[in-house]
């Protein structure tokens, strides 16, 4: 049977146990708290009075601790076991981001998205295995779910945002918190203990993990690429300038796309060209596109902010394939040391666009974003034979037709 039939993967895709139904929709909840403040921004800057650049460290702190807290992940739970994991995860983001709607200052909220940031760590490394682990239809259908959840979750979690952010900026906090409680009744009930890793991981395993090259490949590609992702998702509100609703429809739009691209798109572009050659390919249109948002007028700006999704919905699945299978290392183990390095670019790309505008204009953080992505396609490039084993075993060539068998004369 072809892989990439329609009705086949969709069917794999759809026919999960319970307990991957519920740990891939907390993950949804997960995935909306990313894109949760996107519409809000602004309000959150006008209700506590500061800067763009203050408000974009809600991203910063949230992806540099959820960056640091990937070398942990992997070692709570060897030790502890996933579901406890799982649990302890959403049960941290309950308390943080509650705590986030009682904030009275900008420095109140990014530490309250720090903590925030470890209870996502450890959540979302460790669902991602778990997923895999549980999941039917082997690793390709639990990976395209995964996607399927992120994809899900970034769509919503803007229109959650708008709609309660639309009432008070707090509102979309205490929704979270309380979504991710229901996420955590929902694990507790469906959700049986996950067998034990075969040994514990060490806290530098991730670390050592990096020191396979085609890994390594990935990750530094990655790290580019999240680079020109987040500078979208967070310094492109400011430049919208949009009311809550209007900014969340625009990044649904944006959303959909990704998940559509990420769940449907991808694996037949993948069959059909080769995962490297889709990768490099969708990184130098996405640059494209971030020079036309940055330069084109207003309506280019949104449309370039919407078609942006397809090219990270396809990059997103395309890049966790690589980093799950690419090395020898334990997949969560490869999964901790891959998140390691590009979410802290996610940590950095929110921060750093707003000032580089602030010095500069508000064009230029998009042309530096450009090339962040055409560097991360220059090392799929440059690194291709590190990677090209793992690409051609996920998405192999159709085979010869075989020789018509002689006749007898």
């Amino acid at each position: 049977m072809d892989p990439f039939d329609e009705g086949a993967e969709t069917s794999n895709l759809l026919k999960q146990p319970r307990a991957v139904w519920a740990t891939a929709g907390a993950a949804v909840v997960a995935f909306m708290g990313i894109g949760l403040v996107d519409p809000i921004l602004p309000s959150i800057a006008e209700g506590l009075k500061a800067s763009p650049s203050q408000v974009s460290l809600l991203f910063t702190s949230y992806f540099l601790i959820t960056a640091v807290a990937m070398l942990v992940t992997g070692y709570v739970s060897s030790r502890i076991g996933g579901r406890k994991t799982l649990l302890a995860g959403l049960a941290i983001v309950v308390v943080f981001a509650a705590l986030a709607g009682t904030s009275g200052s900008v420095a109140e909220l990014v530490g309250f998205r720090a903590g925030w940031g470890l209870g996502n760590a450890l959540f979302v490394s460790t669902s991602l295995a778990v997923i895999v682990g549980a999941a039917s239809g082997g690793a390709g259908a639990a990976i395209l779910l995964y996607e399927s959840a992120l994809g899900v979750g970034m769509a919503c979690g803007p229109l959650l945002g708008a709609v309660l952010g639309d009432m008070n900026w707090r509102y979309p906090f205490f929704g979270t918190a309380a979504l991710m409680a229901v996420g955590f009744v929902a694990i507790t009930v469906f959700l049986k203990e996950q067998p034990r890793a075969a040994r514990k991981v060490g806290l530098l395993d991730p670390l050592k993990a990096l020191g396979h090259g085609g890994l390594a490949s990935a990750a530094a590609s990655a790290f580019f690429y999240n680079y020109a992702f987040f500078t979208v998702l967070a310094f492109t509100p400011f430049v919208l300038d949009m009311s809550p609703y209007r900014s969340g429809l625009v990044f649904f739009g944006w959303g959909v796309l990704l998940a559509v691209f990420s769940v449907f798109v991808a694996p037949r572009l993948q069959a059909r060209f080769g995962s490297l050659r889709v990768l490099g390919g969708s990184l130098l249109l996405m640059a494209a596109d971030l020079v036309v948002l940055g330069y084109g007028g207003h309506t280019a700006a949104v449309v370039g902010t919407v078609v942006s999704g397809a090219f990270l919905g396809l990059n997103n699945t395309v890049y966790t394939e690589l980093a799950l299978g690419v090395s020898d290392a334990p997949r969560p183990v490869a999964s901790a040391g891959y998140n390691f390095v590009r979410w802290f670019a996610a940590a950095a790309a929110p921060w750093l666009a707003p000032k580089i505008a602030e010095w500069t204009d508000v064009r230029i953080p998009f042309v530096v974003a450009a090339g962040a992505a055409v560097v991360g396609a220059g090392i799929v490039w440059v690194r291709r034979s590190a990677l090209t084993v793992e690409a051609e075993h996920l998405h192999p060539a159709p085979a010869p037709a075989a020789a018509p068998a002689p006749v007898a004369a």
